[in-house]
């Protein structure tokens, strides 16, 4: 009597080995393929957010020029009625315009936009951090022509006020970093009928310019990145020194 042959199906452990490889090499290449596409993410979304604080910083920048307010100082007196009798001796225009620093009061502010109260606004271009230069600005209250006392002085017989230099602080906000140079042009008016306008690296009126220019370009040029760029903002000014204005 012949016994019926039964056969068992099965896999041996050499195949095994060859699945668990061919399952680690495929879990192995997806994991890649998701590092390299976070990796890209985070570099686009960095590279993004780089762009988006230099444009916000150059538009900033322009809406504070812009928003300059023709305000008069009362330089080195920083108490109502702690200046001589009559007529106010140290009244001058506010705005220092140097190379490297300004000074000017403005509707626009970092903290609150044009919804707030004016600020004295300082500007200065100091050393970065390893190389290149920094543009940083300082915001203080502006809370009338007194405010501006202890920033700046009147020497008698100079219609010019002498400011105290800008010091950065650790609440100063930085506008522009990691630059190669930055500079302060100021646009005086033509002088008689036969001048013309003329960009002065520095301001030796007593009044208030007609366009402010902040000239500035990156330390490392990156196509890939918006780079800062040169800034030309308009003064609109419709007043004038000599007259006496009820503001104080």
């Amino acid at each position: 009597m012949t016994r019926g042959v039964t056969s068992q199906r099965g896999v041996t452990l050499l195949e095994l080995m060859i699945a668990v490889t061919l399952l680690s090499l495929l879990s192995l290449g997806m994991v890649l393929a998701l590092r390299l596409g976070i990796s890209a993410l985070t570099r686009a979304d960095d590279r993004l957010m780089a762009n988006r604080r230099a444009a916000g910083a150059q538009r900033i920048l322009f809406e504070e020029l812009e928003g300059l307010i023709p305000a008069m100082g009362v330089c080195g007196v920083s108490q109502p009625g702690s200046g001589a009798s009559g007529p106010m001796p140290n009244r001058a225009p506010f705005f220092q315009g140097e190379p490297a620093a300004m000074r000017l009061v403005s509707t626009y502010s970092v903290q609150e936009s044009f919804r707030g109260r004016p600020h004295i606004l300082e500007m200065a271009v100091i050393p970065g951090e390893g190389a290149g230069v920094r543009l940083v600005v300082n915001e203080l209250p502006y809370l009338g022509p007194f405010s501006t006392g202890p920033l700046c002085d009147l020497r008698p017989g100079s219609s010019l006020p002498q400011f105290t230099p800008v010091a950065p602080a650790p609440t100063s906000f930085v506008l522009a970093d990691k630059l190669a140079y930055c500079r302060f042009w100021y646009l005086t008016p033509p002088l008689g009928p036969n001048d013309l306008e003329r960009w002065q690296p520095a301001w030796t009126r007593a009044a208030w310019p007609l366009a402010v220019r902040v000239e500035m370009a990156p330390l490392e040029a990156k196509p890939a990145e918006v780079q800062p760029i040169t800034v030309t903002a308009p003064i609109y000014v419709r007043r004038s020194p000599e007259i006496p204005y009820g503001d104080f």
